[in-house]
């Protein structure tokens, strides 16, 4: 099972980025799978994860509005579309993924997991 996250980079405020997430070595349709960060300094959190039964999601509240989590089942491949960036949104990013069907978005309940990959959110 690998994840490997990409998409990240150096975005001023106000600014867009799409992360992507391409998993091998299992099918997406079977697992929860998620979006989560860890700033410096600051523990690893769950940003919007979801389920593979019915497409549920959640959604940290700090980025309610801003984010927006899809799958594609066909391409094995998750993607965070991350609009108004904050300097507050700067983090590691991570993915990944649960074997199950649910929306929770608590790292601890996570089995495996993507490399990261660094957003910077700043003018």
């Amino acid at each position: 099972v690998q994840l490997q996250a990409y998409g990240g980079g150096l975005v001023q405020p106000g600014g867009s980025l799409r992360l992507s997430c391409a998993a091998s070595g299992f099918t997406l349709d079977d697992y929860a799978i998620g979006w989560f960060r860890q700033a410096p300094g600051k523990e690893r959190e769950g940003v919007s994860c979801i389920s593979t039964s019915d497409g549920s999601t959640h959604y940290a509240d700090s980025v309610k509005g801003r984010f927006t989590i899809s799958r594609d089942n066909a391409k094995n491949t998750l993607y965070l579309q991350m609009n108004n960036l904050k300097p507050e949104d700067t983090a590691v990013y991570y993915c990944a993924a649960l074997y199950g069907s649910t929306s929770s978005c608590y790292p601890e309940l996570y089995d495996y997991w993507g490399q990261g990959t660094q957003v910077t959110v700043s003018s």
